[in-house]
């Protein structure tokens, strides 16, 4: 039991770049720490951008932080090290399959779940320390999806949680400051509300007209079968002289206007019937459309 806690502890203090113990290590304005040559790398590439990120939650500095050595986290990582201890590698279940998404942070391991404030992807053993370190504990965690990058803009790599009503797409924060520039934008979030809210209220005025229809449509069914039980009655009836001279007129004149009134109701059945499916089709869309909310990126 102490070998496996000191096999946690191991994994918990690599650094998210090379994957291996922390090497002079240094923690950054976010709280992350890296290897002194590690971070620097990654910030040499900013150089000409002005703007240096932490790889793993995003998070921006201007201008660039000055690195100090974590004298405490350097002591823990000596010790490690001294064990002499590799880490074990995971179960042989934690892998990724197919249709699973990798961990961001090591080779071949399947991610449990995703963080929309670091907009990365984390098997178990990586997802640890947001679960026990109160500045992880704020972020945002959703079920690991192949999907996640449909989320993150693709110029500046932040997450699209603005919505502009003028171009009728998501957008970054930064994607504000230039191509979308004054104009109308909100919030993602109170973007799918009222996308929402106007699915909802669309559901409930088709599914009243819906109802009416049923109920012209019955009444219609009762109006044919009354016209038919009626054509079908014997007629009993003794005729006089002139009667039976204009028996057949009015026969014919009766027929006619019973055919005339059989093919009336007929076709307004017909289309009765063609209006009530047409609004059961646009119930079930709409009911889908709520339930599924076909702006995923407003999340």
């Amino acid at each position: 039991m102490a070998q496996q806690g000191v096999l946690l502890d191991q994994d918990q203090f690599c650094c998210s770049v090379c994957l291996d113990l922390l090497k002079e290590p240094v923690t950054i304005p976010c709280g992350h720490s890296y290897c002194r040559s590690c971070i620097e790398g990654c910030w040499d590439q900013d150089v000409l951008k002005g703007v240096y990120s932490c790889p793993q939650c995003r998070e921006t500095f201007t201008p660039r932080p000055i690195l100090r050595k974590n004298n405490m986290l350097a002591e823990v990582v000596d010790k490690l090290k001294k064990t002499g201890l590799q880490a074990a590698p995971p179960p042989a279940l934690c892998y990724a399959g197919p249709g699973d998404v990798e961990c961001d942070f090591c080779t071949g391991t399947r991610k449990q779940r995703a963080l929309m404030s670091c907009l990365a992807s984390y098997c178990e053993t990586h997802l640890q320390p947001h679960y026990e370190f109160p500045a992880f504990k704020k972020h945002k965690l959703v079920k690991a999806t192949a999907q996640l990058q449909e989320k993150i803009c693709s110029h500046h790599d932040k997450l699209l949680e603005v919505y502009c009503h003028t171009d009728q797409q998501c957008s970054c924060y930064l994607c504000t400051m230039d191509e979308h520039i004054g104009h109308d934008t909100v919030s993602a979030a109170a973007e799918r509300t009222e996308k929402q809210r106007q699915l909802g209220m669309s559901q409930q005025k088709v599914q009243q007209r819906f109802q009416e229809r049923e109920k012209d449509l019955k009444e219609l069914q009762k109006a044919v079968k009354s016209v038919k039980s009626q054509e079908g009655l014997p007629h009993h009836i003794t005729l006089s002289n002139h009667d039976y001279l204009m028996s057949p007129i009015h026969g014919s004149l009766s027929l006619s206007l019973s055919l005339s009134l059989s093919l009336s109701l007929a076709l307004s059945l017909s289309r009765s019937l063609t209006h009530t499916i047409q609004l059961n089709q646009i119930k079930v869309y709409l009911s889908r459309a709520l339930n599924t909310t076909g702006i995923s990126t407003l999340q």
